[in-house]
């Protein structure tokens, strides 16, 4: 059914409708939201790159055996890849995350000549610090968002993962042909451009909790819905009216 939404395609239009979605699960989820996390921004790249297709608290006890088998980042650089291999055995691929890592690790070393901890991507704009991310091979468009807003830098970048990219086809702001990178673009534009971490996060954490609370893949809950006035795949799926405009003057934090 996702097909058949209907694509906001006047930018003013859009960005009312995310701010009042913002506003409207903020409010349901309890925002504003505690970051989880405390890494640097090196610590919290690697800890990204191993959650992909994996389960939070499998990729969590990966990370955990790889601090714990190596005393720096410099060490997993330089050990055996089947030593890597091993400590992440609890995430998905460690076959293929091992070597994938100790790559990046490389890359960053050559890049600052030495050991680095990428506190000096704190200097940059949010779109040259991803820039810098993700010209690495490997780091994509999640990934350096992640490791830019989640980590003790908290540079204000928003990453989209598959629940949050779930509800925003459902409230017609991508298609669901947008892909990952377009819909980070995309996505993150439609957001006020002098939002704070905070603000972003809670954006995040909002659209990402809705995901997994209501609108889920398969059978969501549309009709205990707090978005449900304003979803055109909620009110097609339920067999209503098509949702009028959300207000202009929706609140921006």
């Amino acid at each position: 059914m996702e097909n058949s939404v209907s694509v906001c395609s006047d930018f003013d239009a859009c960005q009312a409708r995310v701010l009042h979605a913002h506003e409207l699960l903020c409010a349901e989820y309890g925002a504003p939201f505690r970051f989880f996390s405390t890494k640097d921004a090196l610590s919290e790249l690697i800890s990204a790159l191993l959650s992909h297709r994996t389960r939070n608290q499998d990729s969590h006890r990966a990370y955990q055996q790889l601090r714990a088998a190596f005393p720096t980042w410099e060490a997993v650089r330089d050990a055996p890849t089947p030593a890597v291999e091993q400590a992440i055995s609890a995430c998905t691929w460690p076959e293929q995350k091992a070597p994938r890592l100790q790559a990046v690790l490389r890359e960053i070393s050559t890049r600052c000549g030495g050991p680095c901890d990428l506190s000096f991507l704190a200097d940059m704009s949010v779109a040259e610090a991803r820039t810098w991310l993700e010209s690495i091979s490997g780091v994509g468009p999640k990934t350096s968002a992640a490791t830019l807003l989640f980590s003790s830098l908290r540079i204000p970048a928003m990453p989209v993962d598959s629940h949050h990219h779930r509800v925003a086809q459902r409230l017609g702001l991508i298609s669901a042909k947008t892909g990952p990178e377009a819909a980070h673009a995309k996505l993150e534009a439609l957001l006020p451009p002098d939002w704070d971490a905070q603000q972003v996060y809670d954006h995040h954490e909002a659209f990402m909790f809705h995901g997994q609370k209501c609108c889920y893949f398969h059978t969501p809950a549309c009709g205990r819905c707090v978005l449900l006035a304003q979803c055109p795949f909620g009110q097609a799926r339920l067999g209503r009216q098509p949702p009028a405009a959300a207000p202009s003057s929706a609140p921006t934090a």
